[in-house]
């Protein structure tokens, strides 16, 4: 993992535990492979941008831009905020779709090099206009270069043309090599493995090398891991065990084994989505009950949520219809701020944990321990968790019930000899079922991102912004480059060599394009007077 440097240390807040840094998508054109990944990657992108509009709640992506690199780079979607723009982004895959597929061009070796410094430039503009409280959010940018051409390649290439470029504001820089290898995690329930280290390694000091299939399901993935809460400020949870050099159980509660830990999320509650829940808080929701956990963490960076392990349990001995809400994961913290050593040792420990909880066939009982309410009298309500390990380095921690929660269950046991006719007739039912080793949920479809979609249709019109079709009507003796040349930077573009046989950017566009700043959401600008005028170039 790239631990670099931010800015951004302040006390976290509700929203902060959620929420990705801006984004930067750099897709790197080739031909004939474009042809290829063309189809996936749109509907994969459609796919994933249905539902990160459509998530209540905390925004959990803020700016989002993105470029193709072709003969030369281009603009096709300045920084715009994810939440409350699907129309617009919508509009930039259907762009997306009708680049050239066939045919062949000469690139130029400074293209890619060229995109990066632009949205660099573009990003740095974008959140110097933000206010004080809104720019401590806009500290760090992650880009990512999608590329069918081979990886090592263009990491060289990357390194080689951006060692003189100032990439302090830069997060993460990442080349994702996109394979033609057919899906092979179809057939598996855990889809997502780690990347050999040749695959998935940092190559150099600043640019991360990862490969995915081309196919939709793999590039699906890929994006949703901007909705997890990756940050590296801080770790979440403090998992505290009991220390066996302590015979005393005081002593061992006052001096426990502390492993620190970040929360991943393992599933999307369907509460969050439209059309799925009527909003209020449920035990299935992370806005509800179990969130708390979730909720803690982001409170004070003074203290951290405390789980304390209790007990062990046979893991035969826990019945499923105790577990409650979504599960959460547990993994080894990659917390910039501890010492390597302490890094390290953590996540041995960690493992170990692990190895141990399945050999000895266990879960853990935990109590989750709120932090300080001050001088209350009142003791605070507790939540207790089963923490199940699993033969990945992570730990799952689901929500357990308690006395107070339990309802009447009078069933009786289910009796031992059963009539013959009603045996035979279920048997043969069943052996007509088909039967699986495991569930695989990437193979069972709800037809959702449809769905989601469907809740944004809106009339497209051109795919061009409203207000370049303003200034045609304004200025239809400009109307020329606005037509042929897809003007999309918010600052003025980094000067260029034009590629042969392809007419140049014109001054009065590229002046245009960057008196437009800020670009109000498709939904907002419908609001507006037909008759808003926007600047123009000279």
């Amino acid at each position: 993992m790239y631990h670099g440097q931010t800015t951004s240390k302040g006390p976290s807040n509700s929203t902060q535990i959620y929420q990705q840094p801006p984004r930067l998508l750099i897709v790197h054109i080739a031909l004939p492979s474009w042809a290829d990944l063309c189809s996936n990657l749109c509907e994969a992108l459609q796919n994933f941008f249905s539902l990160a509009c459509s998530l209540m709640g905390p925004s959990r992506m803020s700016l989002f831009s993105l470029y193709v690199v072709q003969n030369q780079h281009e603009c096709i979607l300045p920084f715009v905020q994810v939440k409350g723009n699907f129309a617009r982004l919508q509009a930039c895959i259907s762009e997306l779709r009708t680049l050239q597929r066939e045919g062949c061009f000469r690139p130029q070796a400074t293209s890619l090099q060229l995109a990066i410094k632009d949205g660099l430039q573009q990003f740095k503009q974008y959140s110097g206009h933000m206010t004080t409280s809104a720019a401590l959010t806009y500290t760090s940018l992650e880009i990512t270069v999608l590329t069918s051409q081979p990886g090592k390649e263009v990491v060289k290439q990357l390194e080689e043309g951006l060692k003189d470029t100032d990439i302090v504001r830069v997060r993460r820089l990442q080349v994702v090599e996109i394979t033609k290898g057919v899906l092979e995690c179809m057939d598996s329930a855990s889809p997502v493995e780690e990347a050999s280290n040749d695959e998935s390694s940092i190559l150099g000091t600043d640019i991360d090398l990862q490969t995915i299939d081309n196919d939709i399901v793999s590039m699906e993935i890929f994006f949703k891991a901007w909705l997890h809460n990756n940050g590296t400020d801080q770790e979440h949870v403090h998992l505290l065990l009991p220390s066996r050099s302590f015979s005393d159980i005081s002593r061992a509660r006052e001096n426990p084994m502390c492993l620190k830990c970040d929360l991943q999320e393992r599933l999307l509650s369907p509460s969050l989505l439209p059309g799925t829940a009527d909003g209020s808080l449920r035990m299935d929701d992370p806005k509800g009950d179990f969130s708390t956990l979730y909720q803690m963490v982001s409170q004070s960076s003074a203290s951290r949520y405390k789980l304390r392990v209790i007990k062990a349990l046979k893991s035969s001995g826990v019945c499923e219809s105790l577990t409650y809400g979504l599960p959460f994961i547990l993994r080894p913290t990659s917390c910039w701020q501890l010492e390597w050593d302490e890094l390290e040792t953590n996540q041995q420990h960690f493992h170990a944990l692990c190895h141990s909880l399945l050999k000895r066939e266990w879960v853990l009982l935990a109590k989750g321990e709120p932090l300080s309410q001050g001088h209350s009298l009142r003791e605070p309500a507790s939540t207790f968790y089963v923490i199940l390990p699993s033969r990945s380095p992570t730990l799952l921690v689901k929500a357990v019930a308690t006395r107070e929660l339990m309802l009447p269950s009078p069933f009786p046991l289910l009796p031992e000899d059963m009539p013959d006719d009603s045996r035979k007739t279920v048997e043969s039912m069943l052996d007509d079922l088909e039967l699986e080793p495991t569930y695989n949920p990437l193979q069972v479809w709800s037809h959702l991102y449809s769905h989601l979609s469907s809740t944004f249709a809106k009339p497209q019109g051109p795919l061009h912004p409203r207000w370049e079709s303003r200034a045609l009507r304004k200025h239809p003796r400009k109307a020329g480059p606005l037509q042929t040349n897809r003007v999309r930077a918010t600052v003025a573009p980094l000067p260029m060599t034009p590629a042969p046989g392809r007419a140049p950017k014109m001054p009065a566009a590229s002046k245009a394009s960057s008196d437009v700043f800020f670009q109000p959401s498709m939904e907002e600008e419908e609001e507006e007077e037909a008759d808003e005028e926007y600047p123009s170039g000279p």
